[in-house]
């Protein structure tokens, strides 16, 4: 077939179903009706079928047809729901003039209802003999064949449903990712937290450090942002309101680069935990990650980014300044910003010269360095100047007690005990706009709201964040085919 018969194919295609709604409309036949009979999810109808074919019974089922083939007085087709798919036998010794139409008007593709009785085929197939049908939708475009209609990546982006329709892994990635945050939310529920929700909107961004979107709010006639955290100062100002375990699953915003990792739309998971430290924070995520992995994957053992991780062994500490000293030999509390700037031009790493600082320095230095670990285990002994809401370590003022899931060369967690001291906050918030007015946009507005709230006292907290870029490492792909509608640049 030629390229400009492969372009009028679909056109003429469509335009011939569009024929065949017209005349099912002048024969009275709905083709978008609202009610649909079901008896039984096709997967039951497999599950008990012997039963179902000894009794006879006749029964409905639902679903969309596909591969539909005459034979005649006879037709066969494959009818399928989210369940699973079964074959379905139309005579027209049964069923009449409806057979006419079915064999006329109807396509692969539409959905419709049938009443019918299990029977086995002369090959021993499952099957259903159709005695009654109805149609419920009629689809106006043909699905393309799974092996050569649809194989750009883009296209199977743009047309996600499609590419969910024909292809069964995409179609257990959407399955497992349900299963990834039901058990999140499981686990969480089940040791006492409760779930809350926080504004998406806010009119400062704060609680992480990262690059906001902006807009618009009419209404109020004010800018405002969307969230760069997942309600971090709000689930904390709860626990100023006396509620000791919280926790929030929703999506936030970053407006910053697209890689393999990261995404500016997308799930997060927060939580705070009254009268607990980063210490009891720990143990409960490595109960935490293993049990989403158990629950969504059945298995502790994985193969992530070229690294053969096993979750269910004993997870290591990583102190921050040791590691970069081991693979870079740079000791962070004692190098200036212009040594580590030289160290990372020379092991060639790249950076944002906007707003770099001695904090965006040692950030980019650690980057370097974590690509090499392979994990499981948690990064500790982060340096308080990049960790702007962290409680200071007890033993080393210059430290924080900060905690970070290391897994397969990245970051997939994040969590402190948090700051609570609200003169310590207030200082840490000046020095974050100093930044931020210098010319650091992931740095930290300076509010005065939460500060207040903070004086009003906080209980020792420990928070913890965990977005689906865990969800995405399981999975072994790029966060971006990890999202059921990953956001596509628009067609010209």
């Amino acid at each position: 077939m030629s390229a400009e018969q492969e372009t009028k194919a679909p056109v003429s295609e469509r335009a011939d179903r569009l024929k065949k709604l017209d005349e099912l409309v002048k024969l009275g036949i709905n083709p978008y009706p609202a009610k649909a009979e079901r008896d039984y999810l096709i997967n039951d109808v497999l599950h008990d079928f012997s039963a179902l074919e000894k009794s006879g019974q006749a029964f409905y089922i639902a679903g969309r047809l596909k591969n539909v083939r005459g034979h005649g007085n006879l037709t066969f087709a494959n009818l399928e729901d989210a369940s699973g798919n079964i074959q379905i036998a139309l005579s027209k010794k049964d069923l009449g003039d409806q057979y006419k139409n079915f064999v006329k008007l109807i396509d692969s593709g539409d959905f419709i209802q049938v009443q019918g009785s299990c029977f086995t085929t002369h090959k021993g197939e499952n099957s259903l003999l159709v005695k009654d049908w109805r149609l419920l939708t009629k689809a106006l475009r043909a699905i393309p064949d799974a092996w050569y209609g649809l194989k750009d990546e883009e296209e199977l982006f743009r047309k996600r449903y499609l590419d969910i329709l024909l292809n069964p892994a995409t179609k257990q990635l959407v399955l497992k990712r349900a299963k990834f945050w039901q058990a999140t939310r499981q686990f969480l529920l089940d040791r006492g937290f409760i779930e809350v929700e926080t504004p998406v909107l806010e009119t400062m961004a704060g609680g992480a450090d990262a690059r906001p979107f902006k807009t618009h709010h009419n209404a109020l006639d004010i800018d405002v942002y969307l969230r760069i955290s997942t309600g971090e100062l709000w689930q904390k100002k709860l626990m100023v309101a006396g509620l000791d375990k919280t926790f929030e699953i929703g999506r936030q915003f970053r407006n910053e680069g697209m890689d393999a990792e990261h995404l500016q739309d997308y799930t997060q998971m927060e939580f705070y935990w009254g009268y607990a430290d980063y210490e009891k924070g720990m143990a409960l995520v490595e109960e935490l990650y293993k049990y989403i992995a158990q629950e969504t994957f059945a298995t502790l053992q994985f193969k992530i980014r070229g690294f053969d991780i096993d979750l269910g062994k004993k997870w290591e500490k990583y102190d921050y300044r040791e590691t970069v000293k081991k693979y870079t030999g740079v000791d962070i509390l004692q190098a200036t910003e212009k040594e580590i700037k030289a160290k990372l031009d020379e092991l060639k790493v790249g950076y944002d010269l906007k707003g770099f600082n001695i904090t965006r320095a040692i950030d980019n230095l650690w980057k370097y360095c974590r690509k090499q670990i392979a994990g499981p285990g948690f990064l500790v002994g982060t340096p308080i100047a990049v960790s702007p809401l962290a409680k200071r370590d007890d033993e080393n003022q210059a430290l924080a007690q900060r905690f970070q899931v290391i897994l397969a060369g990245s970051e997939l967690g994040n969590g402190y005990s948090e700051l609570n001291n609200p003169l310590d906050q207030e200082e840490r918030f000046k020095e974050q706009q100093k930044l931020k007015e210098a010319g650091d946009e992931e740095a930290q507005p300076h509010d005065y709201d939460f500060v207040e709230a903070l004086e009003y006292g906080m209980p020792p907290t420990c928070g913890f964040g965990m977005s689906e870029r865990y969800f995405s490492f399981l999975m072994d792909r790029p966060a971006r085919e990890c999202q059921i509608f990953p956001l596509m640049r628009p067609k010209n």
